[in-house]
């Protein structure tokens, strides 16, 4: 049924054409064939297959513009054999380089991870034996401070204000 249109449309102008049309007709627009109640009845007064049976009976008044390309005056080098095998050589030898460097890197890290893994994990527990023996030196060394009260602190601001005065 539509590979008749294929001929002039391409697949998507063609939905568009019955899209567009389809809505025309849901909006109550006049239809552009007599069809008969009968045939109404058989579509279900579904607008897509109304569209699609005016489109096939060439009645749409709807066109499409395909815009042609523009011409364009570019002169394109020619290439040599020679150049070409050159350029072919460089895209085999910067493969050949890619692949290389995948498999390194495969190499490395399967040959790394475990010691890399085991190395990493002795440094993570040396520093938390030296956190701990921090923490204990810190503990025993310091003083242990008492909170302050505003007693206090009225006390030493009145005892600091007295020696200034000496001092002057």
């Amino acid at each position: 049924m539509l590979e008749q249109l294929e001929k002039q449309f391409t697949k998507y102008e063609v939905a568009r054409i019955i899209g567009a049309r389809a809505l025309q007709i849901s909006m109550d627009a006049p239809l552009l064939l007599k069809i008969s109640e009968k045939e109404l009845e058989e579509m279900n007064f579904n607008p897509i297959e109304i569209a699609k049976k005016e489109l096939l009976s060439e009645v749409l008044p709807i066109t499409v513009n395909k815009p042609l390309p523009k011409k364009r005056e570019v002169k394109i080098k020619k290439l040599t054999r020679e150049e070409l095998d050159e350029i072919k050589r460089k895209e085999k030898e910067a493969e050949k380089l890619k692949e290389i460097e995948a498999e390194k890197e495969v190499e490395k890290k399967s040959n790394k991870e475990a010691p890399a893994h085991s190395a990493e994990a002795k440094e993570d527990e040396k520093l938390e034996v030296e956190e701990e023996a921090e923490e204990k030196k810190v503990s025993e060394d310091a003083e242990i401070m008492e909170l302050a009260n505003p007693e206090d602190e009225a006390e030493e601001a009145t005892e600091g204000a007295a020696s200034d005065e000496e001092g002057i």
